[in-house]
């Protein structure tokens, strides 16, 4: 199975669940944005890519480079055989570019260790670098069609408030979660990765974080949020992510001097990228054993 798609759940789960999977399901079947990595001729290979660029990154900043990603190294062995700082360098401004080098090892791992190909299973998927539970379950579902629990941010919110009554999930995935993700999931392999899918989509666009729409919810009648009259959230306070400023700024600045320069960097033009000497100083060491750059004779330079 090379990506998922839309299709009818064949297999009766019983009672008011039933009727919850079906009508998520149509909705789906309705409403789906055309994303080409979840289309039926989208590859393994390319699922994957999908699958790292997404992570803590939305949709509509991943699809430009996806798309040219994917063309420039269609297979795991041509990334393999292009230098790490080539693929640091293609990230581009996605952000988190420890991802990069973390797909290119996994592009390596594969090549060497798996003829090449992606492999099917969640257990040999936990192998590769950079790849962790969420993300080989997702890879596993998505790629194969394999019956496997998806709990991203999106799947656990709308479990959350469809289920349990909350407006928002534990700061961190439970066991608990898990457990109730694994009840609702259909029997056949098929259905189950459209569901998980489904679910996601449901909670980019319909059950959001701050502005749901409910009216738009295909469930909603069966929503215990709802029926509890739409409770505020109480738990831990949720820490804001913060940019201005930041080491992860400081970082980003300085790396995008790299990739917009042929060849090596002098210190003085990173310098010139950012004003707090110190921070800079941390930065550039962070950067350096996170394997991002490298030193050379001429300053600094991409791995590779």
């Amino acid at each position: 199975m090379a990506a998922v798609t839309a299709r009818p759940l064949t297999r009766p789960l019983g009672g008011q669940q039933q009727l919850v999977v079906r009508r998520v399901l149509q909705w789906y079947a309705e409403h789906a944005r055309d994303l080409p990595w979840r289309r039926p001729e989208a590859t393994p290979w390319q699922v994957m890519v999908s699958e790292f660029m997404l992570q803590q990154t939305p949709v509509e900043r991943v699809r430009g480079p996806w798309q040219a990603w994917v063309e420039r190294w269609p297979t795991p062995a041509a990334l393999a055989a292009a230098p790490p700082g080539d693929a640091v360098r293609a990230w581009g401004r996605l952000g988190y570019p420890r991802r990069a080098l973390r797909l290119h090892r996994a592009a390596v791992a594969i090549t060497e260790d798996f003829d090449g190909a992606v492999p099917a299973d969640r257990e040999t998927l936990l192998t590769l670098p950079g790849v962790g539970s969420y993300t080989a379950a997702a890879i596993a579902s998505f790629a194969f069609g394999a019956r496997e629990v998806v709990l991203d941010t999106n799947v656990r919110r709308v479990l959350a408030r469809l289920v349990s009554g909350v407006e928002l999930p534990p700061v961190a995935a439970t066991a608990g979660e898990k457990r109730l993700a694994e009840s609702l999931l259909p029997e056949d392999e098929t259905d189950a990765a459209t569901w998980s899918i489904a679910l996601m989509e449901l909670g980019a666009l319909v059950c959001t974080a701050a502005r749901p729409t409910c009216d738009a919810c295909p469930v909603s009648d069966a929503c215990a949020w709802r029926a509890a009259g739409y409770p505020a959230y109480d738990g831990p306070p949720r820490k804001a992510q913060t940019w201005a400023g930041t080491d992860r700024q400081c970082r980003g600045r300085l790396l995008a001097v790299l990739r917009d320069t042929e060849g090596a960097v002098p210190q003085e033009k990173l310098d010139r990228a950012w004003d707090d000497n110190p921070q800079r100083d941390r930065c550039l060491a962070s950067l350096l054993a996170d394997g991002l750059l490298v030193r050379v004779p001429e300053g600094y330079g991409l791995p590779g």
